[in-house]
Protein backbone atom coordinates (compact mmCIF):
# COMPACT_ATOMS: atom_id res chain seq x y z
CA UNK A 1 0.00 0.00 0.00
CA UNK A 2 1.42 3.34 -1.08
CA UNK A 3 -0.18 6.04 1.09
CA UNK A 4 0.40 9.75 0.77
CA UNK A 5 -0.72 11.48 3.95
CA UNK A 6 -1.34 15.17 4.48
CA UNK A 7 -1.55 15.47 8.28
CA UNK A 8 -2.75 18.81 9.63
CA UNK A 9 -2.61 19.25 13.39
CA UNK A 10 -4.90 22.15 14.28
CA UNK A 11 -5.40 21.06 17.89
CA UNK A 12 -3.55 21.87 21.07
CA UNK A 13 -4.77 18.70 22.80
CA UNK A 14 -2.03 16.61 24.44
CA UNK A 15 -1.09 13.09 23.34
CA UNK A 16 -1.95 13.39 19.65
CA UNK A 17 -0.85 10.45 17.52
CA UNK A 18 2.32 10.80 15.48
CA UNK A 19 2.37 10.94 11.70
CA UNK A 20 3.87 7.43 11.69
CA UNK A 21 0.99 6.11 13.81
CA UNK A 22 -1.65 7.75 11.63
CA UNK A 23 0.03 6.42 8.48
CA UNK A 24 0.24 2.90 9.90
CA UNK A 25 -3.40 2.80 10.95
CA UNK A 26 -4.62 4.13 7.60
CA UNK A 27 -2.40 1.72 5.67
CA UNK A 28 -3.89 -1.15 7.71
CA UNK A 29 -7.41 0.03 6.80
CA UNK A 30 -6.60 0.28 3.10
CA UNK A 31 -4.40 -2.82 2.72
CA UNK A 32 -5.80 -5.19 0.14
CA UNK A 33 -8.36 -2.61 -0.94
CA UNK A 34 -6.19 -0.09 -2.81
CA UNK A 35 -2.65 -0.02 -4.17
CA UNK A 36 -2.26 3.75 -3.71
CA UNK A 37 -4.17 6.48 -1.93
CA UNK A 38 -3.87 10.08 -0.86
CA UNK A 39 -5.69 11.13 2.31
CA UNK A 40 -5.75 14.38 4.23
CA UNK A 41 -6.27 14.11 7.98
CA UNK A 42 -7.01 17.26 9.95
CA UNK A 43 -6.98 17.00 13.74
CA UNK A 44 -9.12 19.81 15.12
CA UNK A 45 -10.52 21.43 18.24
CA UNK A 46 -14.18 21.13 19.23
CA UNK A 47 -15.27 24.45 17.69
CA UNK A 48 -14.08 23.48 14.19
CA UNK A 49 -15.59 20.01 14.49
CA UNK A 50 -18.91 21.46 15.62
CA UNK A 51 -18.94 23.97 12.77
CA UNK A 52 -18.24 21.29 10.14
CA UNK A 53 -20.69 18.83 11.72
CA UNK A 54 -23.38 21.52 11.60
CA UNK A 55 -22.59 22.53 8.05
CA UNK A 56 -22.38 19.04 6.54
CA UNK A 57 -24.53 16.87 8.81
CA UNK A 58 -26.95 19.37 10.39
CA UNK A 59 -25.79 18.48 13.91
CA UNK A 60 -24.87 21.26 16.32
CA UNK A 61 -22.17 19.42 18.27
CA UNK A 62 -18.59 18.30 17.78
CA UNK A 63 -18.10 14.71 16.65
CA UNK A 64 -15.26 12.21 16.68
CA UNK A 65 -14.66 11.82 12.93
CA UNK A 66 -16.04 13.34 9.75
CA UNK A 67 -15.29 11.77 6.38
CA UNK A 68 -15.28 13.66 3.11
CA UNK A 69 -14.78 11.30 0.16
CA UNK A 70 -13.10 12.85 -2.88
CA UNK A 71 -15.54 13.77 -5.63
CA UNK A 72 -14.23 13.75 -9.15
CA UNK A 73 -14.66 17.15 -10.85
CA UNK A 74 -16.80 17.11 -14.00
CA UNK A 75 -14.80 16.48 -17.14
CA UNK A 76 -11.77 14.98 -15.38
CA UNK A 77 -11.08 11.36 -16.35
CA UNK A 78 -11.30 9.04 -13.37
CA UNK A 79 -7.96 7.36 -14.17
CA UNK A 80 -6.20 10.70 -13.62
CA UNK A 81 -7.48 11.07 -10.05
CA UNK A 82 -8.05 7.54 -8.76
CA UNK A 83 -5.50 7.88 -5.96
CA UNK A 84 -7.29 10.77 -4.22
CA UNK A 85 -9.42 9.14 -1.52
CA UNK A 86 -10.60 12.12 0.54
CA UNK A 87 -10.34 13.97 3.83
CA UNK A 88 -10.86 13.01 7.45
CA UNK A 89 -11.48 15.57 10.18
CA UNK A 90 -10.99 14.24 13.70
CA UNK A 91 -11.75 16.11 16.90
CA UNK A 92 -8.99 15.35 19.39
CA UNK A 93 -11.02 16.35 22.46
CA UNK A 94 -13.96 14.12 21.49
CA UNK A 95 -11.66 11.16 20.82
CA UNK A 96 -9.93 11.65 24.18
CA UNK A 97 -13.25 12.04 26.01
CA UNK A 98 -14.73 8.92 24.40
CA UNK A 99 -11.63 6.87 25.18
CA UNK A 100 -11.83 7.91 28.85
CA UNK A 101 -15.60 7.33 29.10
CA UNK A 102 -15.35 3.92 27.42
CA UNK A 103 -12.23 2.95 29.38
CA UNK A 104 -10.22 2.41 26.18
CA UNK A 105 -6.57 3.02 25.47
CA UNK A 106 -6.35 6.48 23.88
CA UNK A 107 -4.23 5.39 20.92
CA UNK A 108 -6.39 2.32 20.32
CA UNK A 109 -9.38 4.64 20.05
CA UNK A 110 -7.45 6.93 17.67
CA UNK A 111 -6.67 3.87 15.52
CA UNK A 112 -10.35 2.89 15.53
CA UNK A 113 -11.51 6.37 14.53
CA UNK A 114 -9.01 6.61 11.67
CA UNK A 115 -9.88 3.14 10.41
CA UNK A 116 -13.59 3.91 10.72
CA UNK A 117 -13.13 7.13 8.75
CA UNK A 118 -11.00 5.44 6.08
CA UNK A 119 -13.72 2.82 5.53
CA UNK A 120 -16.22 5.65 5.03
CA UNK A 121 -13.88 7.13 2.41
CA UNK A 122 -13.99 3.76 0.66
CA UNK A 123 -17.79 3.94 0.54
CA UNK A 124 -18.75 1.79 3.51
CA UNK A 125 -21.39 3.07 5.92
CA UNK A 126 -23.47 2.07 8.91
CA UNK A 127 -26.88 3.51 8.10
CA UNK A 128 -28.63 0.15 7.73
CA UNK A 129 -28.09 -2.54 10.38
CA UNK A 130 -26.69 -5.09 7.90
CA UNK A 131 -24.20 -2.51 6.59
CA UNK A 132 -23.31 -1.54 10.16
CA UNK A 133 -22.57 -5.15 11.07
CA UNK A 134 -20.36 -5.57 7.98
CA UNK A 135 -18.46 -2.34 8.61
CA UNK A 136 -17.99 -3.10 12.31
CA UNK A 137 -16.63 -6.56 11.45
CA UNK A 138 -14.16 -5.02 8.99
CA UNK A 139 -13.05 -2.63 11.75
CA UNK A 140 -12.66 -5.53 14.21
CA UNK A 141 -10.59 -7.51 11.70
CA UNK A 142 -8.30 -4.58 10.86
CA UNK A 143 -7.84 -3.69 14.53
CA UNK A 144 -7.16 -7.33 15.46
CA UNK A 145 -4.34 -7.29 12.90
CA UNK A 146 -2.87 -4.41 14.92
CA UNK A 147 -3.33 -6.30 18.22
CA UNK A 148 -6.13 -3.95 19.26
CA UNK A 149 -9.14 -5.52 20.95
CA UNK A 150 -12.73 -5.32 19.73
CA UNK A 151 -13.85 -1.69 20.13
CA UNK A 152 -17.50 -2.75 20.26
CA UNK A 153 -17.10 -5.32 23.02
CA UNK A 154 -19.44 -4.41 25.83
CA UNK A 155 -21.40 -1.85 23.79
CA UNK A 156 -25.12 -2.27 23.24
Amino acid sequence: MNLTLDLQQASQQPNLPSEAQVTGWLEAALAGRLDSAEISVRIVEEAESQELNGQYRGKDSPTNVLSFPFELPPGVPAEEMNFLLGDLVICAAVVASEAAQQNKDLYHHWAHMLIHGALHLLGFNHIESVEAEQMEQMERDILAGLDISDPYKGEF
